[in-house]
């Protein structure tokens, strides 16, 4: 792939166009639009791009290449004003690049954004994804971030920064809990031995933590003691470790009884404070152990170093309040617990046990209102609870006479009362002083960042410069919204121009920076169009921030209600008032977004995310977050806060150098000062009126206002024509997504042309720029990938070329080594899931009738009008009925004493679940419905499940003949099915185990039950000439073998397509029932979208989905019974999900038929695992060389499909061979084995095919362990330690190649491709 082709010589021509341009315009021209570059500056910014940031160091003497990267923009920009926008489109790309290494990040994404809008192929360029990917992370907007960065990854698997890449992809996923992509990207990037902005112990930390967050604590508990055997290990992360190992003691389920646990974590705790004794964070973590063991002056000693070592927290004075109200202490505990919600307005934990305080001192009405205030927490995880105390207390004070309730003497002040009273002196001397280092910090670093690093100090706010934000947008800051308050500049600026005679010299300096900045603010504030100056969230205190560098997911808190969990708010921001981009319109109301950006990243009704043609976004939104809408996004304080209750394990951090877009430590102004006069308690109920909200009892209150939502801009979404994901043979490329026309002119007449007074693009401001210098003393050896990498280019080749013209073609190509692997056009972008059909169904469509066949005799089962109906795609599933009757199949051979006869010790993979409703999906509480499906995994053996399974049918019947007495002496008011499914929604539910993936591919263990099989029609059995899987070579359990299924009720298959979307069949051998839920193959890209909403991973996490947001969002369902003796077919690419009616066993199988439709979805399929990152169990490379083998093809798109295949996979192998030998490596010889499987690489889990890199070591013990090239290279550059193994004479595949060649046709109309056997 390329990077950004644009030289700065060429702004010499733009330059000179310019001139001509702006002749006999008025002389009042600006200095900066006579700017030009000088070659030498030119050379020096032809090398810059995305891929140096983070390597291109701030330092000290880096002040002249920062000074030309700012030269730099201001003649881009100022050659963009005088030439209305009209730049050619690696223009923009390359003034992204600068922006993003200046850490100017909104100037840089909408210039990146106007590459994107005006370069079709833009996909190719690989520095313009990665620059795209970085700005979308630094905008917390993982979503978007993560398909930029697997893009890279997959159009340019050798990219200079792929172990970064693989970095910040774990980091993303394991915020949004997919641990098991999260630790392979992990994995990855552990391997590589290229320069990363995280050194490898780093890595390893994040690894241990990992397996903390899972709570696998004994793996987390070796991973972390290994790393405290590290030589020269820094006492940063020295001292994390055992912050966490001691906590983990405290708090997780370790051996050991209780006094022994917290024996351990307290020593750790104690030597972690050897290591760093001012770590705040480790002091209140001791503290808290102290407390759990009743050592409650040493407690309070530990909260007060925590105090003083760091900055004021909620936790901390919430954990004090508890000790004092456990010493009976009450007027204390008021004061603590006021501290803790002053300084996080949504700490649910604290009002609770505010709440709790006030009713033991009998002041319901008090108690109520904070118990209130709980409950508007997202934290807040026992809201109906909460709602039932209210009830009670209100209840009480119902029956309590109001006299009663006026001459009551108060023991404690009422939290009106409370909210005002004095802060301790503990907070205020410690706050204040901290008040004004963060404000002085954030005025003379405007636009740094802070550093990653292995500190107790949250990652803060990612915020634009002060004065790069409107007064407006100040005032919306307050907004009630928010449940932590920023003091604004504006404010501030007030406060201390009214106190300029009591100033000591660090708030002097402050007040005068933050004079220069209003003036600053004003005067762009008179440039900027009014409708770009956009709420952008940059999302503080993320929860990603407080697993990247705070490294864990909270703290648990262990006594009382102590617990809280972050908020899922949002602070709004200015865009600033440079645009590359026009404007787009605020008119749209479609919101479907979840992250959110600045509105000036759009033009001409092209997308905000480059890569989701169909996402509208809408900032300001209630639900708009970086996260996903299942998992709350973070409490945006600005407070720096010690820790978080916000999960089983402390904050604490993880990385000490810090990724790259963190280069300088910034600390900001705390959310309420203590010690400020004027701190209110904005959206908090402290009035008297104490009305419970109607969303109480079913969803809490988000409590989000209507100040952000006024300011908003909604983004114009752009109208696409519906194209495939990927090419279907090598003549139909898929077509970029580009706006129609219309859609363009449309948007054109909504937005503000580029050279109007008002959108006057302005230089970069000049305050801080002293502290942003880039070093001239980079490494050279991280940055020698600056060339454009190489491809493969497009060859005057077809798949009707020669071989010996391929070869030709191919020669000299590979000298750099350099190839990339897809199997798809060179002209075909990343693939991507499908969008919604257009036009959408009808409501009435959604529930389709399921395709049913009938049959009564032998001869309907091997009809041909049978084979051709299951296999047409507009079937997604059929039902055959009566299929065993018909052929008389025996499936007592299936059942669970016939398979207890035959093998009673055979293993069993057992799933426990939840037993619940068919149709419906709850949390373990039963509180909500929710797309996870609980399925853990454990092993037992036939014997034992038939036991269980005998023992749970004998269970039920006992129940059932209960259910009947008490039918019998309890009225009938309610009906039995409305009673179960209330019940059922409350919870607990039942566990049940689930017995699945059961081999049956032992032909001499299960010798009659396969041969029974064989009675089927030749297109549903397990092996035949006609099924793609046959051709394979190898086993492959559970596809080309039988595997069985034994099940109770309640047994669930959540929902997924089939290994590389081949078909499958399924057989219910009974007694009981099963019910199926499937959506047809186009729909797939929305339950896509459904799971990453959710946190999910459609291909690998286990979902149930929630019919009423299929049906919401047009998306039609079959639902059918299957019954003893039916076979379900399901066709490729079908999503399917299936629940046990009663007690049964399953059978099944995949099939592969040889139709173009099946071929095409399995590679889709196939290139679409390689860009998640996911291993493809079928190896569709492997699978076309021996298709091409054995058989002939007279489907004229099949063999196009194939035949291409071969072509890119022959091209692969002989420009590989090239580059080794060019390079001097041996091929060594070591063919293949009968019934041999295809490889994998056993990093990267990508398929590895003829040329094999094995390291010395594993080749000379004959494991074989194998690596693809771009593993072996990030292992060993120069691939010193690895040889090369070739399974595959060069001739042979070119013979195949040339062999291969379309049969003419069999018959003239048929659906399904006719083979000829060689």
């Amino acid at each position: 792939m390329k990077s950004c082709g644009v030289t700065v010589a060429t702004t010499t021509s733009f330059g000179d166009e310019a001139k001509k341009m702006a002749a006999g315009k008025a002389s009042g021209e600006s200095k900066e639009g006579s700017l030009s570059l000088t070659a030498e500056e030119e050379e020096v910014l032809g090398g810059l791009d995305s891929r140096l940031f983070g390597f291109v160091r701030v330092h000290e003497d880096g002040a002249r290449t920062k000074a030309l990267l700012d030269k730099a923009v201001r003649c881009y920009e100022s050659l963009i004003l005088k030439a209305e926008g009209k730049m050619e489109s690696d223009f923009f790309c390359q003034l992204g690049h600068f922006n993003l290494l200046l850490e100017d990040y909104p100037k840089a994404l909408s210039a990146y954004q106007r590459y994107y809008s005006m370069h079709s192929d833009y996909w190719k360029n690989s520095a313009f994804l990665y620059g795209l990917g970085l700005v979308y992370f630094y905008y917390n907007a993982f979503h978007w971030a993560i398909q930029a960065f697997q893009e890279v990854l997959y159009v340019d698997p050798s990219f200079c920064r792929a172990k970064e890449i693989h970095l910040r992809l774990g980091l993303m996923f394991k915020v949004n809990t997919d641990y098991e992509s999260s630790l392979k990207h992990f994995q990855l990037a552990l391997i590589d031995s290229n320069p990363c902005t995280l050194s490898s112990v780093e890595i390893q930390f994040h690894i241990a933590h990992l397996y903390e967050t899972q709570q696998k604590y004994h793996f987390a508990k070796e991973a972390y003691e290994q790393l405290l055997q590290t030589e020269n290990l820094s006492s940063q992360v020295k001292a994390t470790v055992l912050q966490q190992l001691g906590w983990m003691y405290h708090n997780g389920d370790l051996l050991g009884d209780r006094t022994t646990k917290d024996s351990y974590a307290i020593q750790y705790l104690q030597k972690s404070l050897e290591a760093d004794p001012n770590s705040g964070q480790s002091w209140y973590l001791l503290g808290r152990c102290y407390s759990s063991i009743g050592k409650v002056q040493d407690a309070f000693i530990s909260y007060r170093q925590s105090i003083d070592k760091s900055e004021a927290s909620a936790d901390t004075w919430c954990s004090i309040g508890v000790l004092y109200q456990q010493q009976n202490q009450p007027m204390d505990a008021l004061q603590a617990y006021i501290c803790a919600v002053q300084l996080d307005h949504g700490h649910a934990a604290a009002w609770m046990d505010l709440g709790t305080l006030y009713e033991s001192c009998n002041q319901p009405q008090d108690a109520i209102k904070c118990y209130l205030n709980a409950t508007r927490s997202k934290s807040c995880s026992n809201t109906s609870t909460l709602a039932g105390r209210i009830k009670f207390l209100q209840a009480q004070l119902c029956n309590l006479p109001q006299s009663s309730l006026q001459n009551k003497t108060k023991l404690l002040p009422s939290i009106e009362e409370a909210w005002s009273l004095p802060i301790p002196a503990e907070l205020t001397s410690r706050q204040g002083a901290m008040n004004t280092a963060q404000q002085a910090s954030n005025a003379h670093h405007p636009k740094t960042e802070p550093v990653l690093c292995l500190s107790q100090t949250p990652i803060l706010q990612q915020s634009l410069p002060v004065h790069m934000i409107s007064s407006s947008q100040v005032d919306g800051l307050s907004s009630p919204a928010k449940r932590k308050r920023k003091s604004s500049p504006t404010k501030l600026l007030e406060q201390l121009c009214a106190n300029k005679d009591n100033l000591n010299t660090g708030e002097k300096l402050m007040l005068e920076q933050l004079e220069s900045q209003f003036v600053l603010m004003q005067q762009q504030n008179t440039l900027s169009l009014p409708h770009n100056c956009t709420n952008l969230s940059s999302s503080a205190e993320e929860p990603w921030r407080k697993q990247l560098y705070n490294s864990t997911q909270g703290l648990h808190k262990g006594q009382r209600s102590h617990l809280s969990e972050p908020n899922d708010e949002q602070l709004p921001f200015s865009t600033g008032p440079v645009q590359y981009l026009q404007p787009a319109s605020t008119g749209i109301k479609k919101q479907t977004a979840h992250q959110t950006l600045p509105s000036n990243s759009l033009t001409h009704g092209v997308p905000l995310n480059h890569l989701s043609s169909h996402i509208a976004t809408s900032i300001g939104q209630q639900d708009t977050a970086f996260t996903k809408d299942s998992k709350p996004s973070g409490n945006r304080s600005l407070v720096p806060e010690t820790s978080r209750h916000a999960g089983d394990t402390p904050n604490g951090c993880v990385v000490v150098k810090g990724l790259s877009n963190h280069v300088e430590r910034l600390t900001a102004e705390p959310v309420c000062s203590p010690n400020n006069g004027n701190c209110t308690s904005p959206n908090l109920l402290i009035s008297d009126s104490s009305q419970i909200p109607t969303s109480l009892f079913g969803k809490a209150s988000d409590n989000v206002g209507t100040g952000a939502c006024d300011k908003a801009s909604n983004i114009h979404p752009a109208v696409y024509t519906k194209t495939n994901s990927v090419t279907s043979s090598p003549s139909s490329v898929i077509s970029t997504t580009t706006p129609s026309k219309s859609t363009e002119q449309k948007a054109t007449h909504t937005v503000t042309s580029l050279t109007s007074p008002q959108s006057r693009l302005l230089t970069i401001n000049g305050e801080g720029i002293d502290n942003l210098q880039i070093s001239e003393r980079t490494d050279m050896s991280i940055i020698n990938h600056k060339s454009s990498p190489q491809i493969i280019p497009s060859m005057c080749v077809s798949i009707y070329s020669s071989s010996t013209e391929v070869l030709k073609a191919c020669r000299n190509l590979g000298k750099n080594g350099l190839y990339n692997s897809r199997i798809f056009s060179d002209k075909c972008p990343p693939p991507r899931p499908p969008t919604s059909p257009y036009p959408p169904l009808p409501k009435d469509k959604l529930n389709p009738p399921t395709p049913s066949i009938y049959l009564e005799n032998k001869r309907d089962a091997f009809f041909p009008p049978l084979h051709q109906f299951c296999t047409n795609p507009k079937n997604p599933v059929t039902v055959i009925r009566g299929l065993a009757g018909a052929l008389k199949l025996d499936l007592g051979l299936f059942s669970t004493k016939t398979l207890v006869e035959a093998s009673n010790e055979h293993v069993v993979e057992v799933r426990t679940q939840l037993l619940q409703p068919a149709d419906e999906n709850w949390d373990p509480t039963g509180t909500k419905k929710i797309w996870h499906c609980e399925s853990n995994r454990s092993l037992t053996t036939i014997a034992k499940y038939a036991q269980y399974q005998a023992s749970s049918f004998q269970e039920s019947l006992r129940e059932e003949n209960e259910k009947r007495m008490q039918h019998k002496e309890y009225s009938d008011n309610e009906s039995t099915s409305s009673d179960f499914s209330g019940k059922r929604r409350k919870g607990p539910f039942k566990t049940i185990k689930f017995g699945t993936n059961i081999d049956l591919s032992d032909d001499k263990k299960w010798k009659l039950q396969l041969r029974e099989l064989t009675k089927l029609p030749a297109f549903v059995r397990v092996v035949s000439a006609g099924n793609l899987l046959s051709h394979l070579g190898h086993t492959i359990l559970g596809m080309n073998t039988v595997q069985l299924y034994m099940k109770v009720p309640g047994s669930r298959t959540p929902g997924h397509q089939e290994n590389n979307n081949f078909c499958s069949v399924n057989i219910n051998i009974g007694p009981g029932d099963c019910e199926w839920f499937v959506v047809p193959e186009d729909y797939w890209g929305v339950l896509n979208d459904f799971c990453e909403k959710n946190n999910l991973n459609f291909l690998m996490s286990s979902w149930w989905p929630n019919l009423e947001d299929l049906y919401e969002a047009n998306v039609p369902v079959y639902r059918f019974i299957q019954r003893p003796g039916d076979l379900v077919w399901i066709n490729a690419g079908t999503v399917h999900w299936v629940q046990a009616v009663g007690w049964c066993n399953n059978i099944a199988w995949n099939v592969g038929p040889l139709t173009a439709c099946q071929y095409k979805l399995a590679v889709e399929r196939y290139e679409w695992n390689k860009l998640q990152s996911v291993k493809s169990v079928v190896p569709m490379v492997h699978l076309s060389w021996n298709m091409a083998r054995n058989i002939k093809v007279s489907d004229p798109k099949l063999f196009e499909m194939i035949k291409y295949c071969l072509l890119k996979v022959l091209k692969q192998c002989q420009t590989l061979r090239e580059a080794l030998i060019t390079a001097g490596k041996e091929i060594m010889w070591h063919g293949r084995t009968n019934d041999e499987p295809a490889h994998y690489c056993s990093i990267c889990e990508v398929e590895v095919f003829n040329l094999l890199f094995v390291t010395n070591e594993s080749n000379s013990q004959k494991t074989y362990i194998v690596h693809c090239q771009d593993c072996a290279r990030k292992t060993s550059g120069n691939l010193d330690n690895f040889v090369v193994l070739e399974q595959y004479k060069m001739e042979d595949l070119l013979q195949i190649y040339d062999q291969f060649t379309l049969a003419p046709s069999l018959t003239s109309s048929s659906s399904y491709c006719p083979v000829n056997i060689k």
